[in-house]
């Protein structure tokens, strides 16, 4: 497949306002893509786009909003004559036991993760077949792993990547690409507020070599940028990450053998463990629902 040169395309992101979406604009924007930055944090948005190389542009939503992201895909497309790429990042995470989760917070992550995505690829779809261009959802290692205290992370991941592989064959035959990001622990808000609850980063800690490891953004953001100028259906932010998809299959029984045996050790302290949304970003969605409510 030939590469897509991304000077003068114009690319847009969710969840840009920070972490893998923020470092994602930067290096677009240095390989001289125009970028759309969308988010639910207007002055982290506008300070990320008065850093970026070339030209941008920032609008505040909430990507579960149907009609607001319609009316930003129109917006988008006025102020830069077309879209060429569009990264469905936007997400949020809550960690815990299902049966004592926050039902709310259980909900949002389904909403923002897999709702939103769908939202986001609905909204440019016509744009992006206009312009034959490609669509690129970032999911996780827990599309393809289930974990314990992780329900609606790895609900809404596994979603997303279905999601993702479903709309690439409905939509090939009008030269749209759609391409899927598998990315390991990232050292992002959302991974650090995770983290700081001790029974979440323990069980971590405790996974085999290497997804028990936190991995720096950088590398994982320029592999993401090549998968996108490759127009490839398939990123892996990490090296191994590749090899997983070979032994998928018996994942669910083996985490089901080892999971249990995990959860038993720490069930006298699960009760402590947080049951909203994690990090900064997971801090500023609830704010922003507050705020509309």
């Amino acid at each position: 497949m030939r590469r897509m040169d991304l000077e003068g395309q114009v690319a847009v992101v969710t969840g840009a306002a920070r972490g893998v979406g923020e470092l994602l604009a930067r290096k677009l924007s240095a390989r001289g893509a125009k970028v759309a930055l969308l988010g639910l944090e207007p002055e982290g948005l506008k300070e990320v786009s008065g850093r970026l190389h070339g030209e941008s542009d920032w609008w505040e939503v909430d990507v579960t909003d149907h009609q607001e992201m319609d009316r930003i895909a129109g917006e988008v497309k006025q102020r830069f004559g077309k879209v060429d790429v569009v990264v469905a990042n936007a997400g949020v995470a809550a960690g815990g036991p299902f049966a004592d989760s926050d039902p709310n917070a259980w909900r949002r992550v389904i909403e923002v993760n897999l709702i939103g995505s769908a939202v986001t690829g609905r909204a440019f779809l016509p744009a992006l077949t206009a312009s034959r261009g490609c669509f690129l959802q970032i999911a996780s290692l827990a599309a393809i792993t289930p974990a314990p205290l992780m329900t609606a992370y790895c609900a809404s991941k596994s979603g997303v990547e279905a999601f993702a592989h479903s709309l690439r064959s409905e939509v090939a035959h009008r030269g749209v690409r759609v391409g899927v990001a598998y990315l390991s622990w990232t050292d992002t808000d959302m991974v650090r507020g995770a983290d700081q609850d001790e029974v979440m980063r323990e069980l971590r800690g405790r996974l085999p070599w290497p997804a028990n490891r936190t991995y720096p953004p950088g590398p994982a953001v320029d592999r993401i940028v090549a998968g996108i100028e490759r127009r490839s259906a398939h990123v892996y932010g990490q090296w191994w990450l590749r090899g997983m998809q070979s032994v998928r299959g018996g994942l669910p029984s083996l985490i089901g053998l080892v999971g249990q045996r995990e959860v038993r050790r720490f069930e006298p302290r699960l009760a402590g463990v947080g049951k909203g949304l994690v990090g900064a970003g997971g801090a500023a969605d609830e704010a922003a629902r507050t705020e509309r409510s």
